[in-house]
């Protein structure tokens, strides 16, 4: 599976490591401390070393990319891993990493930047693209809602991401607004929601002998 996508393994790679190239021309303008995590009101809780902010970030995200590459190309079931789903699955680092330090540096330089709202936009986004694309996930055992009866079943499987696609996309829809009316408790909840309302009904499935 790697060895297939392996064109967008080394783009998404240089696009993850990107950030560093940045945090290096920024070097001067950046604090000894970054903060690289914050609270529901937006204020920063917790900081990070200059070094481990520019290097150590985008290095522990390129470390997550393989491990999730390599891991979905020796799913079993791998052959039901189309290139779309494939596709995004290698682009989630690379988001994260754009959003994620470039966030972190906007902070360091104007700490009037919002990070939370950018931090809520890029999860709730996330959620969306990965809600469109559950229906048309098929049976796998590192991608999608994987549980003993919908991976015995496949219209268990089918049925159940049909609707969880559609209480993800809603859900990343909250997340967003979340971010902009800092109601977080919003974001649990539609979290919540996305997860174990698929996972009940699949149950109810299983046990209608679906």
């Amino acid at each position: 599976m790697i060895k297939k996508n392996l064109k967008t393994m080394i783009i998404t790679s240089i696009i993850i490591l990107a950030p560093i190239l940045v945090g290096v021309y920024l070097w001067d303008q950046l604090p000894a401390e970054l903060a690289t995590h914050f609270g529901e009101n937006g204020e920063p809780n917790g900081w990070s070393s200059k070094e481990f902010a520019v290097f150590g970030m985008p290095l522990f995200l390129l470390a997550v990319h393989w491990f999730c590459a390599f891991f979905t190309g020796v799913d079993p079931k791998k052959e039901n891993i189309s290139n779309k789903i494939m596709t995004l699955v290698l682009w989630i680092c690379p988001t994260v990493s754009i959003f994620g330090c470039g966030s972190t540096y906007m902070y360091a330089i104007d700490n009037s930047i919002n990070t939370t709202v950018i931090g809520m936009m890029m999860l709730g986004c996330i959620f969306m693209v990965i809600g469109n694309y559950m229906p048309k996930m098929k049976q796998s055992y590192t991608l999608g809602i994987k549980l003993p009866w919908t991976l015995n079943s496949e219209e268990n499987w089918n049925r159940t991401h049909r609707l969880a696609g559609g209480l993800w996309m809603i859900a990343g829809v909250f997340v967003i607004i979340s971010g902009f009316i800092e109601q977080f408790w919003l974001v649990f909840v539609a979290l919540l929601v996305a997860v174990l309302v698929p996972t009940v009904y699949s149950y109810m499935l299983y046990k209608k002998g679906v």
